[in-house]
């Protein structure tokens, strides 16, 4: 039996190569869904509570029907399964999916969903920082709309895939996206951290990045190491270039630092002890 060959859909466990969803998938058709990436590591799922109160939070702002398992232990235990399954003991990429169920058009039948965990290798049993500075650029073709939607992980995620083809063909590693007003708001798949002095800087949620899971760590482990933290002002160009140290945070790589913007160089003293503050509070082994 090949590794990593289970998904988990409702509760239960099927092959993936056995296994599909309808045509009619509202995730598929309309981008009716939401989803969570967390980090697992053995039977641990970093932050996993966390990632669950977000994901709740954003099926009440789409009006989904919360099912009862996702406020008890029982999706975790199930997942933790699913990891034994595939025989995925260390590092672990973990995406669950929450869509409406089938039917209707625009308009929903009702509000039930499904939900859908699939697992993936990776080689980060913990978090690593990158050896070799990111490269970086701004994304300036299509801006961020602010709305009640904009914190949420959802599936609608075009404007990430346009700003991943630009990185790529600018041959960077990730690019800034910018918000309606033209502020600075997150990466392709992570939120962005400046840091001036002892002042670190991130943007504020009213800007419309998504609100990460792996964001809210950082201010936390930042405010009890002594920084003054900046989470509720814009974040401008001018800002970034006048930044002693850049990074990015995600839920899988935990700190991404950058080398560079244009001409601007950084440095990275700073985003070496965050992660390992990180790595002693996320894990326990």
């Amino acid at each position: 039996m090949a590794v990593n060959s289970f998904i988990l859909f409702n509760g239960d466990y099927h092959f993936k190569d056995n296994f599909g969803l309808s045509y009619k998938n509202r995730a598929f058709c309309y981008g009716d869904a939401l989803f969570e990436t967390m980090h697992g590591n053995g039977t641990e799922i970093q932050f996993f509570e966390d990632h669950m109160v977000r994901l709740i939070y954003g099926m009440q702002e789409l009006k989904m029907s919360v099912p009862e398992i996702f406020k008890t232990t029982v999706v975790k235990k199930e997942i933790i399964k699913l990891l034994h399954k595939n025989k995925l003991y260390q590092g672990v990429r973990i995406r669950l999916s929450v869509f409406r169920n089938d039917g209707g058009k625009y308009t929903p039948i009702d509000n039930s969903v499904s939900y859908l965990v699939e697992t993936e290798y990776i080689e980060n049993h913990h978090f690593e920082l990158n050896q070799k500075g990111f490269i970086i650029d701004i994304f300036k073709d299509i801006k961020k709309p602010i709305n009640r939607f904009s914190n949420l992980k959802t599936s609608n995620a075009l404007i990430y895939v346009m700003a991943g083809m630009f990185a790529q063909e600018k041959k960077l590693n990730d690019c800034i996206l910018l918000n309606e007003k033209g502020n600075l708001i997150e990466g392709i798949s992570s939120n962005l951290f400046l840091i001036k002095g002892r002042t670190m800087s991130t943007p504020s949620l009213k800007d419309g990045p998504v609100a990460g899971i792996m964001r809210k760590q950082i201010l936390k482990i930042a405010d009890e190491v002594g920084f003054e933290i900046n989470h509720e002002s814009s974040i401008t160009e001018n800002d970034l270039l006048n930044a002693d140290e850049v990074f990015l945070t995600n839920s899988i790589k935990g700190i991404q630092w950058v080398l560079a913007y244009k001409e601007k160089r950084y440095f990275n003293q700073n985003s070496k002890k965050l992660i390992e503050k990180l790595n002693s509070v996320a894990f326990t082994n």
